[in-house]
């Protein structure tokens, strides 16, 4: 067998890692969690220093009881 060498573009990969297609991904994601998840949850996309990022979060009262008591999202990244 012939040895090969692989060398990692970085720039690329930083490239694709916040890219517009990145944060169509997660945005798909995002919402199906959301979705699982039931009223009262919220979604947000932001472009950090390294990556693209989707959070997921309790934005009412009761959405946020809820996830306390039964982890509704961790359930629903599942």
């Amino acid at each position: 067998m012939a040895k090969m060498k692989f060398k990692l573009n970085r720039s690329g990969v930083a490239a694709l890692m916040k890219s517009n297609q990145m944060q169509g991904v997660l945005e798909e994601k995002a919402t199906g969690v959301r979705n699982r998840a039931g009223e009262g949850y919220k979604q947000d996309i932001y472009v950090g220093k390294t990556r693209a990022n989707a959070m997921v979060y309790a934005d009412t009262y009761q959405a946020k009881k809820d996830n306390m008591k039964n982890n509704t999202l961790l359930k629903a990244v599942r």
